[in-house]
This record gives C-alpha cells, sequence and structure tokens, in this order.
C-alpha cells in the first residue's frame, strides 16, 4: 500500500512549481499552513472522513473555513484534492511544499538542543557555522535540555552533531567497555 509521502508528493510538487511559476511561494505557502490546520481540526477532519458527504461538500466546506484568504488557483487546488480523495493529505502536501520551498531558497531549520540558554552572540556564532557547513542559510530552533550537561546536540535533516557533554560520556563509556 502506498505510503502518504507518496500520495502526497505529486500534488505537493505541482503546488510548489505553480507557486514558483506565478511568484507566490510564500502566499501558497501560507494557504497550504491554513488548509492543513482546517484539515487538523478534530471536528473538521471528522467531517472531511465522512463518506455521507460528498466530495464537491466537501470542498465547499474547505473553501468556506480558508474565504478571504486564498486565492482562485489555490482554490482550484482544493477542488482537485477534493475530486481526487486527498483532503485529509494537505497537512502532509504542506510539509513537502516547504522541503520544497527551503530547497529552493537554499535554507534549513536547524534543531539545537542546548543545556543552558545560548546568548545571542553564541546563537549567531553557531548559525554562521552551521551555515557555511551546510552551504545553506540556516534557522537555528533552540530547545533547553539539562539531561545534555553541557554543549549542544545539532539536528539538521539526517545529520546530527552531537557536541554534548552527555554524547562524549557516551562515547568515552562505550570505549571503556570494547
Amino acid at each position: 500500500m502506498a505510503t502518504i509521502n507518496t500520495l502526497a508528493r505529486p500534488y505537493a510538487k505541482a503546488a510548489f512549481e505553480h507557486a514558483s511559476t506565478a511568484n507566490q511561494l510564500d502566499a501558497w505557502s501560507g494557504m497550504l499552513a491554513l488548509a492543513g490546520a482546517a484539515i487538523n481540526e478534530a471536528v473538521f477532519a471528522d467531517r472531511v472522513r465522512n463518506p455521507g458527504l460528498t466530495r464537491e461538500r466537501k470542498a465547499e466546506d474547505l473553501l468556506m473555513v480558508c474565504e478571504g484568504q486564498i486565492d482562485e488557483a489555490f482554490g482550484n487546488f482544493i477542488r482537485t484534492l477534493a475530486e481526487n480523495d486527498r483532503l485529509p493529505l494537505i497537512p502532509v502536501i504542506a510539509e513537502l511544499y516547504e522541503q520544497h520551498k527551503a530547497e529552493h531558497d537554499r535554507s534549513v531549520a536547524v534543531e539545537v538542543e542546548s543545556a543552558f540558554e545560548l546568548s545571542e552572540d553564541q546563537l549567531k556564532t553557531l548559525a554562521t557555522a552551521l551555515s557555511k557547513r551546510l552551504d545553506r542559510t540556516v534557522t537555528p530552533q533552540v530547545t533547553i535540555n539539562p539531561a545534555l550537561i553541557g554543549g549542544v546536540l545539532v539536528r539538521a535533516g539526517d545529520l546530527v552533531i552531537d557536541g554534548s557533554v552527555r554524547g562524549k560520556l557516551a562515547k568515552l563509556a562505550e570505549a571503556l567497555k570494547s
């Protein structure tokens, strides 16, 4: 059986290509986020999955929720998704669209776990170093994790850089065991 990402991928790519051609990358990002948030609401999610409603009715319901905040092309996109019974995929489509957009913008969101609060200078230095290493514009998202003891743990996609004291202790313990 096909995975959700496999089903959502062609729609995300089509949305990105249209938005790129129309020079509306940010606008489509916002519209997809809005539609994804609507679909994720429990009441609306149940309505979209209701087999008693027609696909057209589901599309019109979503369009009413988003009224005034979407353009005609996005409305047609919603109708196409509804015709193919793919409205529940909108949050995944939005996520994949953002990946296409980040690749286009040569940017990446980086998760930074730190044992302590980082100062603005430390964060700026870290972002600059990561930008050079990844050859992308880096947007760090910092979380505090006292379990790291000291240092930072950086995640950028598949890349993990463990500069934490906890990680170094774990490596030392592994080396002592072998």
